[in-house]
């Protein structure tokens, strides 16, 4: 794989973080500027933080299942990507979302 590639999306993918991040610390400032309600402000904190929380859990799961997806194709000795294969691969992250779904329905 050429790294001449990824170079440029690497720059997009910083490129929008940094704006999204910018955004929202400029939200933030004019939130707390403007002397919002303190309970409001508590309420996008702890919100934040369960997304955040959420977002760790979801990625994992996906990861993880995605990883028993590779392991199984190692073990079944696919070397050329077939229809199986990305099959596979789709159902694990299928599985992980799936999975995600029930266990932040129990958590919250």
């Amino acid at each position: 794989m050429d790294l001449e590639v990824l170079i440029p999306i690497t720059l997009f993918i910083c490129i929008v973080m940094a704006i999204k991040i910018a955004v929202e610390a400029r939200f933030r400032s004019k939130l707390l500027s403007t002397g919002g309600a303190d309970e409001l402000l508590r309420s996008m904190a702890r919100d934040e933080d369960q997304r955040r929380r959420h977002g760790a859990l979801r990625w994992g799961i996906v990861l993880v299942l995605l990883a028993a997806a590779f392991g199984v194709i190692e073990a079944a000795g696919w070397r050329e990507v077939t229809p199986g294969m990305v099959a596979v691969l789709l159902a694990a992250c299928g599985l992980g979302n799936l999975a995600y779904y029930f266990i932040s329905r129990r958590l919250g």
